[in-house]
C-alpha cells in the first residue's frame, strides 16, 4: 500500500469521525436542555470516570492516545453545554455594563496616584498610560488604592510583574480585596544603577537600599560586592535615592533609575547592574469604575479551586476547549489555609469574541472563588 492510498483511507475515516462528532455535539445540546430543565450540573465526574475506564479497557497499546482523545471530546461537550446552560452571572453582568462604545477613546487626562516620589518607574509608566496625567505621589501600594477609592484620583499606576523576579503579589492581593479593575497596562525596560553621594566610591558602600523587586533584579551584582555590603528593602527606588541624598552618609547607596541621580544630586557609581538586560516590568492602570475599551485583548483573573486531583485541569479545559490562549498561570498560597492556592491567570481574550462571556460564566460556576480583574489593552 503506497502513501497516497493510506492517506485516502485516513481522509475517509476523518470524514466519518467528523460526522460522528457533529452528531455527538448535537446530542450534547439535548443533554444540556435536559440538565437545564431539571436543574442539574454540567459536570458528572462519575460518568466521566466510567467512560474513560471503558476507553482504556478497549484501547490496547493506544490506551494513552485514546484516553486523551476522549478527555478532549468531553471538554468540548461541556463547553457546548456551558454555552446553553450558563446565562448571566454577577461577573458577566458587571462586564456588560463596563463595555464602552466602539468609538470611545481612552481619556488622555486625569489625576493618577503613583507610589513613590519623582523619578520612580511608576512615573514613566504613568506617562505612557495616561499621556497628560496629573500625578499625585503616595507612600505605599495601599495608598494608591486609598487615593482612588476616596475620589482624590481617577486612576492608580502599579507594578504587577517583573519577567525576572516574578509577580508583585501585594498588588494582586490589593486589587482582589479592594474590588478594583485593570483598564490598561504597559511594559517598561527597567535599567538600574548604583548611586551615592558625590565623591563616593563603590568600596565605600556598606549598605544598599532599594525596593525589594529592584534588589532581586540586581542580586548578582549585590553578591559580587561581598559579605560586607548589606541590602535593605525600601518602599520605592526613587524614595531610596532621595533618602541617600538626605542622609549624607557615603556608606549608603541606592539602586534606582539613572534619572534619579540628576533629580537628587547623586553620583552614579555603576550603571546597568540588573542581572539581565532583558529586564521588563509590567505596570497596570487601575480604577474603581470598570471600563472596557475597544482593543482590549488581554484579560486577568484570580481563581481558587478545590484541593483535589484534577480540579485545576478542569479549569484549564474550560479555556482550551474554547481555544483561549493562557499566557500566565501562577499559584500563591491562601493565607491561613493549608495547601490551598489562588491562581493568577492571564489570557489572550476579548469579551466581544464569541463564547468568551460564556467561558467566564462557566469558570465562575466551577471554582470556589472567582475575581475578574479586567479586560484591557497593553500599550
Amino acid at each position: 500500500m503506497d502513501l497516497k492510498e493510506i492517506r485516502n483511507q485516513i481522509d475517509e475515516i476523518d470524514s466519518g469521525i467528523l460526522d460522528l462528532f457533529l452528531k455527538r455535539m448535537s446530542l450534547s445540546e439535548k443533554v444540556a436542555e435536559y440538565k437545564k430543565e431539571n436543574n442539574l450540573p454540567i459536570l458528572n465526574r462519575e460518568r466521566e470516570r466510567e467512560i474513560l475506564k471503558d476507553v482504556m479497557a478497549k484501547s490496547g497499546v493506544d490506551e494513552a492516545y485514546a484516553y486523551r482523545l476522549f478527555q478532549v471530546l468531553m471538554s468540548l461537550s461541556k463547553a457546548k453545554q456551558g454555552n446553553i446552560l450558563y446565562g448571566n452571572t454577577p461577573t458577566t453582568d458587571k462586564i456588560k455594563s463596563s463595555v464602552q462604545p466602539l468609538d470611545a477613546v481612552f481619556p488622555e487626562t486625569g489625576t493618577v496616584a503613583c507610589q513613590g516620589v519623582e523619578g520612580a518607574n511608576s512615573q514613566e509608566a504613568c506617562e505612557k498610560l495616561v499621556k497628560r496625567g496629573n500625578i499625585m505621589y503616595v507612600k505605599t501600594f495601599a495608598g494608591v488604592f486609598d487615593a482612588v477609592d476616596s475620589g482624590f484620583c481617577d486612576y492608580g499606576v502599579l507594578p504587577i510583574e517583573n519577567n525576572m523576579n516574578g509577580s508583585v503579589r501585594a498588588v494582586y492581593n490589593l486589587i482582589r480585596e479592594r474590588d478594583f479593575t485593570i483598564v490598561r497596562a504597559t511594559r517598561l525596560n527597567v535599567r538600574h544603577a548604583l548611586m551615592g553621594l558625590p565623591g563616593t566610591k563603590i568600596t565605600d558602600v556598606r549598605k544598599i537600599i532599594s525596593h525589594e523587586q529592584a534588589l532581586g533584579q540586581c542580586s548578582k551584582f549585590i553578591q559580587s560586592l561581598g559579605d560586607g555590603v548589606h541590602a535593605t528593602a525600601y518602599p520605592n527606588t526613587a524614595v531610596a535615592a532621595r533618602d541617600v541624598y538626605l542622609g549624607g552618609d557615603k556608606t549608603v547607596a541606592s539602586i534606582s533609575s539613572p534619572v534619579c541621580a540628576k533629580l537628587y544630586g547623586l553620583e552614579i557609581l555603576k550603571t546597568d547592574i540588573q542581572d539581565s538586560d532583558n529586564n521588563y516590568t509590567r505596570f497596570i492602570l487601575v480604577t474603581k469604575k470598570p471600563a472596557i475599551y475597544a482593543g482590549a485583548d488581554h484579560m486577568s483573573l484570580i481563581v481558587s479551586c478545590e484541593n483535589r486531583a484534577g480540579a485545576l485541569e478542569e479549569i484549564l479545559s474550560i479555556l482550551s476547549s474554547r481555544g483561549v490562549n493562557m499566557t500566565k498561570l501562577e499559584s500563591i498560597p491562601v493565607p491561613g489555609r493549608d495547601f490551598e492556592f489562588h491562581f493568577y491567570l492571564d489570557l489572550d481574550a476579548n469579551v466581544h469574541a464569541p463564547g468568551v462571556l460564556e467561558m467566564l460564566s462557566d469558570l465562575e460556576k466551577h471554582v470556589e472563588s472567582f475575581t475578574f480583574l479586567g479586560n484591557y489593552p497593553v500599550v
